[in-house]
């Protein structure tokens, strides 16, 4: 196996990026500005001694607690509980939520031998239990997992008097088609239907 078979296999691990997709990135390097390549092995040689997890809420950051956590203008009453580090980013983009996040880093999964000991759930009910917390926002993803993740903690949540627990609507996307639907999605749209 060659260098550049080598590189591609690399590539081909990570998610999304099969070997094609792989091969193209390497041809890519092979033919950029040498400069460029060396800063980008450099960049993801450093990523893991820079990065590291929130001591607070257990997302992405360069510092001990992330700008989230260290931004004094965030809604400390609202808690939004995100599976993973990526999650926090993603409803960042979206700039409609101003209080703080705790990351599971994963959900329950006995299968793959993953329980709720292995996941930040006993932190996240200390952080919950700050009388300053008024809603705690359940935003896994709309597994099974997910949903047995979300279940539990909800009820866990639940013997804490004053505190609300919410989970994220689910449905039919914006600019989505009824025909292309599955039974799953249209069935938790009537259930998370609003008024007007």
């Amino acid at each position: 196996m060659n260098a550049i078979d080598e590189l591609t296999e690399s590539f081909s691990r990570l998610p999304g990026i099969g070997k094609k997709s792989a091969g193209r990135l390497v041809n890519y390097l092979l033919k950029a500005d040498s400069h460029w390549v060396e800063r980008f092995s450099t960049q993801i040689k450093t990523l893991q001694q820079k990065i590291r997890s929130c001591s607070v809420c257990g997302a992405w950051s360069e510092e001990e607690t992330c700008p989230v956590c260290s931004n004094p203008l965030r809604d400390r009453s609202l808690i939004c509980v995100v599976e993973q580090p990526q999650d926090v980013a993603t409803i960042e983009s979206s700039h409609e939520f101003n209080g703080v996040f705790h990351v599971l880093g994963g959900v329950i999964a006995p299968l793959e031998g993953i329980g709720p000991e292995q996941l930040r759930i006993s932190s996240l009910l200390e952080r919950a239990s700050n009388p300053e917390v008024k809603e705690v926002i359940l935003a896994t993803n709309p597994t099974v997992e997910g949903d047995t993740t979300a279940l539990y903690i909800q009820r866990l949540l639940s013997q804490k008097s004053g505190l609300k627990v919410t989970r994220l609507a689910s449905g039919i996307p914006v600019g989505g088609d009824l025909e292309y639907a599955d039974r799953l999605t249209l069935a938790r749209s009537f259930r998370g239907r609003t008024s007007f």
